[in-house]
């Protein structure tokens, strides 16, 4: 039962396909701040939806999907307004992680990343702001795309921090991620051409992960070596907590002029770390923002020049397997500013990244993250694509030569 997983605000929520393409027959779920015609989106706060009316229409991403030939079946819990990597939700429950017992699904996007690994959908929905995609992908072990910035509409979704919001998508395998990346991004995304021929490996986020969480990626990352020039790299001379910083500053004064008025007005009930992480927000200037603005551009180009149009970044998605659920405060605020390290990449550099699933030795989920310059998001997915395939075989290699 869908239920079990506590998965779902409203798994009743049907739509039929618009028409015909190369996800008929698939169905997804969509994080309840995405708008379906005649939905009331909570955005995981119930004061958010005593004051907000239904969607007079689907979002963009929606009308793609099922004009593709998909149906939407539910909407998804998220964490409040879309403020957290957890996926403890004060109001609704946690959405229980299939793959780590015991353990937090991952937020924002928790519902969504949930009933995927629960196979209650073929893909789902999310959106990706800091990490709200990749995170819970990589603790409940699935394929999770956060697009180039600005490249997925994000008409019909409720904002959070409009410089960095991105529509994302999760999937169990690498060929439906690539499928639905086909539906969002045009048919051309079919043939993107061209590949990839040289990896960095940044050692600075390596660094940031556990032991266990390195040696479980190091396997695969060793086999996708022998095919490319991979060169190691340090990513931030200056530390990845100053980029964090920078991020943080940066989303939070946008945070606070999307939400702030709705929060002075309605003054809604927030759970614990989300209402004092939405008061910091409101303390942030416009100074405070116009200095980091050139120091989020001086990242983005020196990213973008570094990957040119053949190169990949690679890093550890999160830097460790999903944490266990009801970890006091300061213990998550601690994981957080860990994930964030590795999260904030992408954000800061308006990248396209894809998390793929790989397992440790105990059997919990780890995310091995592929990150590209601007627009080659199509060339992404299929280069993933093939990457599955190659590591399969690779694997199946391993085992007949251990049997032997």
């Amino acid at each position: 039962m869908a239920n079990n997983w506590n998965a779902y605000i409203d798994e009743h929520l049907f739509v039929g396909p618009d028409g015909h393409g190369e996800l008929e027959n698939l169905t997804f779920a969509v994080k309840d701040v995405i708008a379906v015609k005649g939905h009331v989106n909570a955005a995981g706060n119930p004061d958010w939806l005593a004051t907000h009316e239904p969607a007079r229409q689907h979002a963009a991403a929606v009308n793609r999907l099922l004009q593709a030939g998909a149906r939407l079946r539910g909407a998804t819990h998220t964490d409040e307004l879309m403020f957290s990597l957890n996926g403890e939700n004060h109001h609704y429950g946690t959405p229980v992680n299939p793959r780590a017992a015991g353990c937090i699904p991952g937020g924002s996007s928790s519902g969504s990343a949930v009933a995927v690994a629960a196979e209650l959908a073929d893909f789902a929905l999310g959106t990706d702001t800091g990490g709200s995609v990749r995170i819970p992908s990589a603790y409940c072990g699935l394929y999770g795309i956060r697009p180039t910035h600005g490249l997925i509409p994000v008409s019909g979704v409720i904002p959070l921090a409009a410089s960095f919001d991105t529509v994302g998508w999760m999937a169990r395998d690498a060929d439906t991620l690539w499928k639905v990346g086909i539906a969002l991004l045009g048919r051309e995304a079919a043939h993107p051409g061209g590949g990839f021929r040289r990896l960095f490996v940044a050692t600075d986020a390596w660094d940031v992960a556990d032991p266990s969480c390195r040696e479980a990626l190091l396997r695969p990352l060793r086999v996708l070596e022998d095919e490319t020039v991979c060169s190691r790299i340090e990513l931030a001379p200056r530390g990845l907590a100053d980029w964090v910083n920078t991020f943080r500053t940066l989303q939070g004064y946008e945070i606070w002029s999307a939400h702030g008025e709705w929060i002075r007005k309605h003054r809604p009930r927030f759970g614990p770390g989300i209402a004092e992480r939405f008061e910091w927000t409101g303390t942030l200037t416009k100074s405070d923002y116009d200095r980091l603005v050139p120091v989020r551009k001086s990242i983005k180009d020196s990213l973008a020049n570094m990957l040119g149009d053949d190169g990949l970044l690679v890093i550890p998605t999160a830097p460790c397997t999903a944490p266990s659920i009801g970890l006091a405060s300061d213990i998550i605020e601690g994981m957080r500013a860990r994930v964030m390290k590795l999260s904030c990449i992408a954000c800061l550099g308006g990248l396209p990244q894809v998390t793929m699933p790989f397992y440790q030795a105990d059997g919990l989920p780890v995310g091995l993250s592929f990150i590209a310059a601007p627009y080659q998001d199509a060339k992404l997915l299929s280069w993933i694509r093939n990457a599955a395939v190659r590591l399969e075989k690779s694997e199946a290699v391993a085992e007949q030569e251990k049997q032997r």
